[in-house]
């Protein structure tokens, strides 16, 4: 089983250790944050970007295409009761010459994203507790 440790620095930040990294967070100043990181919810979303975007560049390297001007951009919609987000969009910004006959091809390995189907797929939750001292 993997495993991060989530630590609290002080403030309304949570960080999280990972695989030798520090990913931090934190919450707007409106809502009693710093703003000094982003928010959990919005790693959220540039982890579906991103992995959209590994995908992407690893398709267009293994045919040998050109990637100059090959951009992702991604837009969501949220629920205004759940605040959940309800619609995510992601579009490719394909270069010009980029060839027409792969371009159907590109979009499905977008679609491969591995934080796309976990999605789709969700793991089972578990939250426990541990009192034990450190």
């Amino acid at each position: 089983m993997e495993r991060m440790d989530i630590e609290f620095p002080g403030g309304k930040r949570v960080d999280a250790q990972y695989r030798g990294f520090t990913h931090r967070t934190d919450q707007p100043e409106d809502e009693g944050g710093g703003g000094s990181a982003p928010e959990p919810y919005d790693l959220f979303l540039a982890s579906l970007g991103t992995c959209a975007g590994v995908y992407v560049l690893s398709f267009c390297r293994e045919r040998g295409l050109d990637t100059t001007g090959l951009r992702l951009s991604l837009a969501a919609e949220k629920d205004e009761q759940s605040k959940l987000f309800s619609r995510v969009v992601l579009t490719l910004h394909l270069p010009a010459d980029f060839p027409p006959k792969y371009i159907k091809a590109v979009q499905k390995a977008a679609g491969l994203c591995t934080v796309k189907r976990t999605l789709a797929d969700p793991p089972e939750f578990e939250i426990r507790t541990d009192a034990s001292k450190p």
